[in-house]
């Protein structure tokens, strides 16, 4: 019995530390999720409405905006999508990510602002390749690289991203409050969140040498030719169709809603109050649709379940041309909780499903986060000219036919979820496919 023990000690001894570190890491990059969504959610949730009240841009102006930092993401997605892709689970990347969110403050108080009043193109410019590389972009390639550490470790993405939706809900509280103020309040907060997500990501690291050696070896190989071979998949193009077609249209129409939202109040700060409230309520809301997703994914499939999120998108649209109460509003603005975790589990999981689970980051940030940045670079020019022309409500109506319409013709376009990984689809690393450690 002594021999046994002793030989049983330096087991349990080693697999003690592996285990803290995995649960640690499960900590640490829900906490990172939480700090990024607060700083993306201090410069971004109230956007539309600082380039309307502060800057004093049009709406068709506005629109244009968002288009070029759509077309900024364009150029961004993939590279990042690739360039994480080769780093596996090292973190290179995501620290350049936080330098640049360091910066969010002064970029937006002493450059970008200034640059839309005087030099309006430029601003453009500028404003589109900064947002892209630190915030548009960084967020999917922060997802992706939880995703992949999820699946590393055995925890459900869905459960560390729920954080991110709570970090978003807890800022989007105080945004409103504070751009009444001054907006300057809420890019100074920024920076000071961004601090703190830099200082988790240096914590989080990964112990399991052999695995995470096996990651890296996977990552190693990624090249341009892996990447291109993506677009020979028709699983790859009915992908691209759904993301182009519904959610992108559907994300230009939410880019504009906050500033549609504070018109329907007697004064520009109920309204900004009011829809920061009303965002935090949704954003909470959603990081409880974050835990409960998976499970309804899991039940559905992904493609069901990416079908079902067209249609809530098709309906909130639909809503939103009808219905000029706030109190309706509000209710329908809601759905957005609804939607956003089916639709962001379902996307991860279809990309597992039918494609290379290596090349996880570049299907995720090209074939969804860029063919929406696509779609949206545009749809935003035309949805402005409809703001202008005919009104929010009548735009909104003919947004949500198009959702509809393309969500219907995605059941035969999208890949069906029996068929799995396609037979030209070079397989896995099997020391990267093994069952990972749980948490």
């Amino acid at each position: 019995m002594t021999t046994q023990s002793r030989t049983a000690s330096p087991t349990a001894t080693t697999a003690e530390p592996g285990k803290s570190r995995r649960r640690l890491n499960f900590s640490l990059i829900s906490a990172a999720l939480f700090m990024f969504f607060v700083t993306w959610s201090l410069s971004w949730s109230l956007f539309s409405i600082w380039l309307t009240q502060d800057i004093g841009l049009s709406a068709g102006r506005s629109s244009l905006v968002i288009s070029a930092n759509a077309i900024g993401c364009l150029v961004t997605m993939p590279i990042y999508g690739f360039l994480q892709d080769r780093l596996g689970l090292r973190k290179n990347l995501l620290y350049w990510i936080g330098g640049l969110m360091l910066m969010v403050g002064p970029m937006y108080i002493y450059v970008y602002g200034p640059l839309l009043k005087a030099q309006f193109a430029l601003g453009l410019v500028v404003g589109s390749v900064y947002l892209a590389m630190a915030f548009a972009v960084a967020v999917a390639t922060l997802e992706s690289y939880a995703e992949r550490l999820g699946r590393f470790h055995g925890f459900e993405f869905g459960r560390a991203r729920m954080f991110g939706s709570l970090g978003w809900a807890a800022a989007t509280f105080f945004a409103g409050r504070l751009f009444n103020i001054d907006p300057s309040l809420n890019f100074w907060a920024a920076s000071g969140s961004a601090a703190v997500f830099v200082l988790l990501l240096v914590a989080i690291r990964v112990s399991d040498g052999r695995r995470a050696a096996a990651v890296d070896q996977a990552a190693a190989t990624v090249s341009f030719a892996d990447v291109k071979s993506l677009l020979r998949y028709p699983a790859f193009w009915g992908l691209l169709l759904f993301v182009v077609a519904v959610t992108a249209t559907y994300n230009t129409y939410d880019a504009m809603f906050p500033s549609y939202f504070a018109s329907l109040f007697s004064t520009t700060a109920e309204g900004n109050r009011m829809y920061s409230d009303l965002n935090s309520v949704q954003v909470f809301l959603e990081a409880g649709g974050m835990a409960l997703a998976p499970f309804l994914v899991n039940k559905l499939g992904p493609k069901k379940s990416l079908l079902v999120s067209g249609c809530v998108m098709a309906t909130r649209i639909f809503l939103s041309g009808l219905v000029t109460d706030p109190t309706l509003i509000s209710a329908v603005k809601l759905l957005h909780a609804v939607e956003l975790p089916i639709m962001l589990i379902a996307i991860f999981k279809y990309i597992n499903r039918h494609f290379e689970p290596r090349l996880s980051s570049s299907i995720y940030l090209v074939g969804f986060q860029l063919a929406t940045q696509v779609g949206a670079a545009v749809i935003s020019p035309l949805a402005g000219i409809g703001y202008d022309s005919v009104g929010y409500a009548p735009t909104y109506l003919i947004m949500s036919a198009c959702v509809a319409a393309f969500t219907a013709i995605s059941v035969w376009t999208l890949r069906p979820d029996g068929k799995g990984l396609p037979e030209s689809a070079p397989s896995l690393d099997t020391a990267v496919a093994a069952e990972p450690a749980k948490v």
